[in-house]
């Protein structure tokens, strides 16, 4: 039986927990997740008409993209809408579920969405995430390096780019000598012994180094295995906020929005004063993207796309770049979309629903 915390764990291969923002509470807000899974209901936010609808669907999981709890709860007394919410969730016995800055970070995550909606090439992470990589450095007799680097890679080492299954490797000789008490794969114990080695470098995100290292140790056929960990600085291209791409052919700006409005489906854009220069360069952040703009410029993007602003972001581009904002729910109703894909690629007949309630709090006259 397909349980709640399979989906949970799909969902999360896809945008893992680590990749959230240090504000955020992405993950399970209400629930068992040991329960066997009836349907889910995915949306963007959870009011409590979502409630309701999950309820009348029989659907036992909620999925959203923006979580529900924000802040620790000191009481639960149904004052609020969150604390009503979570009341009834949990006398419905109602999982929910939120992805949010690590879904926002995620290869393919939000921004990748709409920069496909828009027909970008050559997409890539506008702002990477810094001092986020580990090198592993691992000494392994040469009969097993391949065992060896093979679990690495298997448990989420050797990524660079669009490349898995990196790694450096340098023939050798390892030496030592096996003390009392000790039972050596190789060698006699109280004899130094020389082995020819490979020294197996690569590298993998900081937050997988617990399922490395024990990948590592779990193959490798010394009972002491050397290894070691390193800290890098460099960009990790793979994940970060907003994505910059462009566009087949340059569009001229008043275009270009409008047949943004039209793929978004928007009532309206509000945008700075134009520049005057055709559109090519596009970066863009779902949500509220405006810490990104200094990035945009300096990428030399000719507009950047994102769900909401500040009066003065508008004035600070200084016609250095046209600023479009489309509404925050509007910049990031594909989340719906994406957690869809996700689910019925590995549980094709599992039931999902969206949910039909338009829990937009923004309105227009």
């Amino acid at each position: 039986m397909l349980k709640i915390k399979d989906i949970i764990k799909e969902i999360e291969r896809f945008a893992p927990l680590p990749l959230q923002e240090s504000y955020d509470n992405s993950g399970v807000q209400a629930g068992d997740v040991n329960q066997v899974a009836t349907a889910a209901l995915i949306c963007l936010d959870v009011t409590e008409e979502v409630i309701d609808e999950a309820i009348d669907t029989d659907c036992n999981l909620i999925i959203s993209h923006h979580p529900l709890v924000f802040k620790p709860f000191k009481s639960l007394t149904g004052k609020t809408y969150i604390e009503r919410c979570m009341i009834k969730a949990c006398k419905h016995d109602l999982v929910i579920y939120s992805a949010h800055t690590n879904l926002d970070n995620a290869p393919d995550g939000v921004s990748f969405q709409l920069a496909e909606l828009l027909g970008l090439q050559n997409v890539r992470i506008l702002s990477p995430q810094k001092n986020s990589l580990l090198k592993l450095v691992t000494f392994v007799p040469s009969a097993y390096a391949e065992t060896v680097r093979n679990a690495l890679f298997t448990a989420g080492a050797g990524h660079i780019g669009n490349y898995d299954s990196c790694s450096f490797n340098l023939q050798g000789e390892g030496t030592f000598r096996a003390q009392e008490q000790t039972k050596p794969f190789v060698g006699e114990i109280g004899e130094l012994h020389t082995e020819d080695e490979v020294r197996i470098e690569t590298i993998l995100p900081a937050f997988r180094k617990a399922t490395v290292t024990r990948a590592l140790l779990s193959v490798h056929p010394y009972e002491e295995p050397a290894f070691d960990l390193y800290p890098l600085q460099n960009d990790w291209s793979m994940a970060g906020s907003g994505v910059v791409g462009e566009l087949p052919e340059k569009e001229d700006e008043l275009s270009f929005l409008h047949r943004l409005k039209e793929i978004l489906n928007v009532e309206c854009i509000k945008h700075s004063p134009f520049t005057g220069k055709p559109i090519r360069e596009v970066a863009l952040c779902g949500g509220s993207g405006t810490f990104l703009i200094r990035d945009a410029i300096a990428y030399g993007a000719d507009v950047f796309i994102t769900g909401e602003a500040k009066y003065n972001d508008f004035y600070d581009v200084e016609n250095q770049i046209l600023l479009a904002t489309v509404g925050h729910y509007e910049s990031e109703i594909c989340t719906k979309e994406i957690f869809y894909n996700i689910i019925s690629k590995k549980f094709p007949t599992f039931a999902v629903h969206f949910s039909n309630v338009n829990s937009n709090p923004v309105n227009y006259l």
